[in-house]
């Protein structure tokens, strides 16, 4: 678990900050890659204790009364476990919600010839249009860029014409 000391500057900037009641701004921690409230993950964390412990516990004593082998009856009783754990982790979906803020921006034509520039840069290149199986062009036209791979073609078609 890697702690931030930053506290969510990019969203304040923004005007899209996050503040507690008392106008501080909460501690944020990068777990597995993502970026989470530690007071939500301390929270987050003694539920899913309690839940699924108890949830142990319980379905032990339980089980207790109608199973009479005590391993199968804890065995049993795992399993339950593991549901409270599935219960704990629902609950804490619920309860804590993302803090992400997803900005979406327009790429433009420009952003898309600069990454087929550094695509053809890479060892192999991009490769030719004529290449591909029917499949694959026709899914390019599908998703808009098929226009934009072929006018790259013949750009850097005329590009090396132009060298030679």
């Amino acid at each position: 678990m890697k702690q931030s000391s930053a506290k969510a500057e990019p969203a304040a900037a923004d005007g899209l900050g996050f503040h507690a009641i008392d106008g501080t701004t909460p501690a944020f921690a990068e777990v597995w890659g993502d970026t989470v409230d530690l007071a939500h993950l301390a929270w987050s964390i003694v539920l899913g204790v309690a839940i699924s412990v108890g949830a142990f516990l319980g379905g032990k004593a339980m089980l207790s009364h109608f199973v009479n082998d005590p391993a199968i009856a804890r065995a049993y009783a795992m399993l339950i476990g593991l549901g409270g754990c599935l219960a704990a982790g629902a609950l804490c979906a619920v309860l804590f919600r993302p803090k992400r803020i997803v900005v979406e921006h327009a790429v433009d034509e420009a952003d898309r010839l600069g990454v087929l520039e550094r695509l053809a840069e890479e060892r192999g290149g991009i490769g030719s249009l004529t290449d591909l199986p029917p499949s694959a062009v026709s899914e390019l036209k599908e998703l808009g860029l098929f226009e934009l791979f072929a006018s790259y073609e013949v750009s850097a078609k005329t590009t090396r014409a132009g060298e030679h």
